[in-house]
């Protein structure tokens, strides 16, 4: 068998891919893997929220 160089993804990992979402004066992030971020009043907070989670 030959190796391969680089790095592999391992198998049955969830991609993160995340948005935000408004309700009333608060945003918040989710994720399609579940995560969800904690409420925010500041959108720009919220999409730092899912940048970090979706760099894990």
């Amino acid at each position: 068998m030959a190796q391969q160089d680089g790095p592999e993804s391992p198998p049955n990992v969830p991609e993160h891919r995340t948005t935000t979402m408004e309700k009333g004066r608060f945003c918040m992030a989710h994720c399609i893997c579940g995560w969800r971020g904690p409420a925010r009043r500041a959108r720009s907070q919220a999409r730092t929220d899912a940048e970090q989670h979706a760099m894990r």
